[in-house]
């Protein structure tokens, strides 16, 4: 007898609703697979997994070899400009030339100290159109680089950052896919209940006006009392009016379901009632492990406390003494032709050590470490704090999660039993051997037994969900969650 009742309603509401060719038969699988495939959620989801893919493109690159080309071609001018004389007056004098350079650079960044090497290579042009004269400047090649002493070397926290903030958005994308799981599950129950709602009173209303034909003809023979015939008609028009609500109702649910799950189209929906996860075993210890390896959250707690420290470093790196180291060597020339510049080109060479060091800052730099580092200790507390709301939140939807099971089981007996007591008290009311009062009871309880039985099927499919989306492991296949 367990589940009878449901399943049997829930057939009879199938074949109420597919009389036409038109009708899509769901089950709540189908149903989260479309969400996650076509609604505006899913797309969302997408498109942000997308951008932090990019922008993880974006910091490797980084650490890649850079070339670039620059120039300007032309650089022409005709103008005229203020020239000092000796005798200190002023003289405009008109100028017209083109001045055009293209120059070839090259770069590597050094994540262990934050050093850039560079190498390039230019040519210049200058035409003065008045003297009619052409003259190239070039530099055949330059080689140097710069070490910045003492400051904060963004390169290298980079590296321990942006790792965790594009695992930390892998990971955010599956909870994306999987909250939308949660979601969707509250949507299907939504339409399911209004569907059994609806069949239920449709149901009702039938066997009323059955019982109401069989009591009229009692009260005919003088069997039943005139007050039990307007109770039959008082439960009539409750009936009625429990149908007309529930009608409302699928309409209503339906279009929100097809709304988010981006079905078009107006083919009538009908829902197929999922079965429990009998054999599915569920530990605090187990979803706990899962959570810490596979969460986003997870992820977050080491990248705050490494942000935190590399913000003390930060602050270390922008007060005390600073430096900056730059070296250079390399050729130039000039010629009245391009060949020329590559002839006997002189050396140039260039060595440069540039610091500052505060002499009075009144506390400042202090302060702004002493700051730092009262965030980075706020940080780890923070940290802490919230790790362990993690975990107590695990250890309650696990817990949660169990006791569903255990009510879907009984809230399903329970349906049957009622179930069955409305079928003998409809039978003995008709043989004369039961009141309408003990009639009426019986049908309102076994229309909450129903009503309980969906929303237990509710409560353990959105707890399933939800352990699901707090683990990122599916317990029933025993196997990480991912996504393409």
């Amino acid at each position: 007898m367990k589940y009878l009742s449901i399943i049997l309603l829930l057939t009879i509401s199938s074949k109420a609703f597919c009389s036409g060719s038109d009708t899509l038969r769901l089950s709540l699988t189908d149903v989260v697979e479309m969400a996650k495939g076509n609604s505006i959620a899913a797309k969302q989801a997408a498109t942000t997994k997308e951008t932090k893919y990019w922008q993880w493109r974006t910091y490797k690159s980084n650490y890649q070899p850079q070339l670039s080309l620059s120039g300007n071609l032309p650089g022409y001018s005709k103008t005229s400009t203020p020239v000092i004389q000796p005798d200190g007056s002023i003289l405009f004098q008109s100028i017209h030339y083109d001045n055009s350079a293209v120059t070839l650079n090259f770069s590597q960044s050094i994540t262990a100290t934050g050093a850039t090497i560079y190498g390039m290579t230019q040519m210049q042009r200058f035409d003065d159109f008045d003297r009619n004269s052409i003259l190239y400047n070039g530099v055949p090649y330059a080689i140097g680089f710069s070490q910045p002493l003492g400051q904060y070397n963004s390169l290298k926290w980079d590296k321990k950052i942006q790792p965790l903030l594009y695992n930390e958005s892998k990971q955010a994308f599956i909870e994306a896919q999987e909250q939308i799981s949660i979601t969707v599950t509250g949507y299907f129950f939504d339409l399911l209940l209004a569907q059994v709602n609806l069949q239920t009173a449709e149901n009702n209303l039938t066997n009323t006006q059955k019982i109401l034909k069989i009591a009229n003809l009692k009260f005919q023979l003088g069997k039943v009392s005139k007050n039990e015939i307007l109770q039959l008609q008082l439960e009539q028009l409750n009936a009625k009016k429990a149908a007309g609500t529930a009608r409302r109702d699928v309409e209503i649910a339906t279009l929100n379901l097809r709304s988010y799950i981006g079905q078009e189209g107006n083919d009538k929906i009908v829902l197929v009632a999922p079965q429990s996860i009998s054999q599915m075993t569920v530990t605090s210890d187990r979803v706990l492990a899962e959570a810490f390896a596979n969460r986003s959250d997870a992820i977050a707690f080491i990248r705050r406390i490494a942000e935190a420290k590399r913000d003390v470093a930060i602050a270390h790196g922008q007060t005390g003494l600073t430096a900056s180291l730059t070296a250079n060597l390399g050729t130039t020339n000039s010629a009245t032709s391009i060949p020329g510049v590559f002839r006997s080109p002189q050396t140039q060479q260039l060595l440069e050590l540039t610091f500052s060091i505060p002499v009075l800052d009144w506390g400042r730099s202090k302060a702004k470490i002493k700051t730092a580092e009262a965030n980075q200790q706020l940080t780890e507390y923070s940290v802490e704090q919230d790790k362990q709301t993690f975990k107590q939140q695990i250890v309650t939807q696990v817990s949660l999660f169990n006791v569903m099971r255990e009510q879907l089981a009984l809230t399903a007996e329970a349906d049957s039993i009622a179930s069955e007591k409305y079928k003998i008290a409809r039978d003995r009311y008709v043989l004369g051997d039961l009141s309408i009062t003990d009639l009426s009871i019986a049908f309102s309880e076994n229309d909450q037994a129903q009503r309980d039985y969906v929303q237990s099927l509710r409560d353990f499919w959105s707890a399933y969900y939800q352990l699901r989306y707090l683990s990122l492991f599916d317990f029933e296949k025993n196997e990480k969650i991912t996504y393409k």
